[in-house]
């Protein structure tokens, strides 16, 4: 058997490995008929206020994100972001990014919501990244399509989002009962 066949026989078998995973998935996702419910603590997401990201760390005092009400924000191209810290995913030089500022009061469970499958990252008051415990999705037939949970101490926080292929993203940050 010479190479191209052997290389074709790989990719044949690698093919059949993928696509009963991929129709199991399609199978899975709820036929929404009918917008879903959000909870309570998520009715700030109906009314979304407009927000620009920062592209720098000295520029976030001007992309402030409040707790428990949704932000619509207009993210940069990745190559003009300059991350505190270099995202897990910083995505490539067409996708989208930016830096917002959030400010926590209390200790206690926060959970940031997104609207697409952006990446992010938090970074702590003293530049370290903060692990998040949870992930999940939102609701059934929502909008909210990514949910990221963190532990987070009283303080200025940053949220990175990158390696999303839209200039625009709706995320939503509140705390956790």
């Amino acid at each position: 058997m010479d190479v191209i066949s052997k290389t074709w026989m790989i990719v044949l078998s690698a093919a059949t490995c993928v696509v009963p995973q991929v129709a199991r998935a399609a199978e899975d996702a709820p036929v929404c008929t009918a917008p879903g419910t959000l909870p309570a603590a998520m009715a700030g997401w109906a009314t979304p206020v407009a927000q620009a990201a920062a592209a720098t760390p000295d520029d976030l005092e001007a992309a402030t994100l409040p707790i428990g009400q949704a932000t619509k924000v207009r993210l940069l191209q990745t190559p003009a972001v300059t991350y505190p810290l270099r995202p897990a995913k910083p995505g490539g030089s067409v996708s989208f990014g930016g830096l917002l500022q959030l400010s926590v009061a209390a200790h206690g469970s926060y959970r940031v919501a997104l609207d697409s499958p952006a990446w992010i990252d938090l970074v702590s008051p003293n530049n370290t990244a903060v692990d998040s415990f949870a992930h999940g999705h939102g609701p059934a037939c929502t909008s909210v399509r990514k949910m990221v949970d963190f532990v987070l101490e009283p303080g200025i926080y940053t949220l990175e989002i990158s390696a999303t292929g839209s200039p625009d993203g709706e995320v939503m940050v509140l705390r956790l009962p």
